[in-house]
């Protein structure tokens, strides 16, 4: 696979996740979630060899998955928002 589609699976898989945590309904899941995948991906900037990568990715999917799940969670119970939301 070339470098330019390694590129576009990686930057749609970052908007994904990106997203995803946009729906946490709680504001500290929601900023941890959006720091931690920002660090994470930045941490993993420099890979070149594509089976690190490609393992990286195989667990960016895996944390999406669960984020999904934790999201709809997380909606279906509600809290009041916090005074920093408002």
């Amino acid at each position: 696979m070339s470098s330019a589609a390694h590129k576009m699976k990686v930057l749609s898989l970052y908007r994904q996740l990106l997203r995803e945590s946009q729906k946490f309904s709680s504001y500290n899941f929601r900023n941890y979630a959006l720091r931690r995948i920002r660090d994470a991906f930045r941490g993993n900037k420099a890979l070149t060899d594509s089976v690190k990568i490609q393992s990286e990715m195989e667990f960016a999917r895996k944390n999406l998955d669960t984020i999904k799940r934790q999201a709809l969670i997380s909606q279906m119970f509600r809290t009041d928002k916090l005074v920093i939301e408002k």
